[in-house]
């Protein structure tokens, strides 16, 4: 089988941002379904629904990765497993309280799976049935959780998480032994990642996904006049979205692409999965909370918020850093102390939108954000000024993954 090779320059493709569009509108019902009902049980059915999907999202950035969409087969097929996100999407609102809806899920994500297994074989061949048979399980299993009572449904959703938490094992470790391949050389074959194009396709992924933040600002000021009070409080939303951007995008993608590049393609497969998945999951559904809140409290902006608005606002923002921070441990970029710290100084404004007002807690929001990124950016200059430079410390070659 011809492997594509590990450092070729490519590009994202056109393709592949449009099906990164329809994606995201997941994120999208994911925020309206968490706005709607601001409780724990229903952002854990978020969370549940968001890490099954995203599974699949991230099985198709590696895809596209390895097998690149430049022939019409390839093509159509990508365009298939389109629909069946698009149809996912339509169905999460009532996939945990409408049998149909839940069905209707489930059998579109399994025909996401086969699409996605039918083109697996363009690059890995029959070895695809290692990764093929987990992950239409998990489909069944979402599928039989649509007419099952509550608790079983939750049990259902909870089996497809650990079949998908699995299969990166069954992947690097089952396949092979037919023709004397080892391990090492299965990893190295899972490796062979374009660094470029694997950091741009996710880095495009969550730029589409602060989209949903802006989104929100629009709703939640819907028919409100523009007095000072709502204008002051679109620009403290779009201001707490744009630091969250910062931190990403002008702190560690870059950097993280460096980090990427200089660890050995063996080791290249489990960083991926660590750092553009793992950690990458709080990141996205921190988004999703953060327009939720922002939703909830540009109605109420002089008032007191009730603790849900105020938690998912605050939470949104404080699961984003942590993510971050993971993000930053995986690829052993550094500092990353102000971002920790970050993260319960944001949860704590909670106390300050149930005390105050909704307009309190987004200046305060905005206050702890750009606050981390200048001491960030302090510390760099003073590394800079002659200290060796903490900002980046690559992967040796031999290291493993964390």
């Amino acid at each position: 089988m011809s492997q594509p090779q590990p450092d070729a320059e490519r590009r994202v493709t056109t393709l592949e941002l449009f099906f990164d569009l329809v994606f995201v509108f997941t994120v999208t019902q994911l925020t309206v379904m968490l706005a709607h009902d601001l409780s724990f049980a229903t952002a854990g059915h978020v969370a549940l629904v968001f890490t099954v999907l995203f599974w699949m999202y991230g099985a198709y950035a590696y895809l596209t990765n390895q097998v690149p969409p430049d022939r019409p087969s390839r093509r159509l097929l990508l365009l298939l497993g389109m629909g069946g996100f698009l149809l996912c999407a339509l169905a999460i609102p009532d996939a945990f309280t409408d049998t149909g809806a839940g069905i209707a899920f489930g059998l579109s994500y399994l025909l996401v799976v086969l699409v996605h297994s039918a083109l697996y074989t363009r690059s890995h061949g029959r070895d695809v049935i290692w990764y093929a048979i987990p992950n239409s399980l998990a489909a069944l299993a979402v599928t039989a959780a649509g007419p099952a009572e509550s608790f079983e449904a939750d049990g259902l959703w909870a089996l497809a998480l650990l079949l998908q938490f699995v299969t990166p094992r069954l992947a690097q470790y089952g396949p092979g032994r037919r023709d004397g391949r080892t391990a090492a050389q299965l990893r190295s074959q899972l490796g062979g990642l374009d660094p470029g194009h694997f950091v741009e396709r996710h880095g495009l992924l969550l730029i589409i996904a602060f989209g949903e933040s802006v989104i929100a600002i629009g709703i939640g000021v819907g028919d409100l006049p523009l007095s000072a009070g709502v204008v002051g409080g679109t620009f403290l939303s779009l201001a707490l979205a744009a630091a969250l951007w910062w931190s990403y995008f002008v702190r560690d993608e870059h950097r993280a692409e460096r980090a990427f590049r200089d660890t050995a393609p063996p080791d290249r497969f489990a960083l991926a999965m660590n750092a553009f998945y793992y950690a990458f999951l709080p990141m996205l559904l921190g988004i999703a909370c953060l327009a939720a809140g922002v939703k909830k409290v540009l109605g109420h902006l002089a008032d007191p918020l009730a603790t849900a608005p105020a938690l998912a606002l605050a939470g949104g923002v404080a699961l984003f850093l942590a993510g971050e921070v993971a993000f930053g441990a995986v690829l052993r970029l550094t500092p990353l102390g102000w971002r920790a710290a970050a993260v319960p100084l944001c949860l704590a404004t909670v106390a300050v939108g149930h005390a105050v007002s909704g307009l309190a807690q987004l200046l305060s929001l905005v206050a702890v954000v750009v606050a981390m990124l200048l001491a960030e950016d302090r510390l760099a200059a003073g590394s800079r000024s002659g200290r060796p430079s903490p900002a980046v410390r690559s992967l040796p070659a031999g290291d493993p993954a964390p």
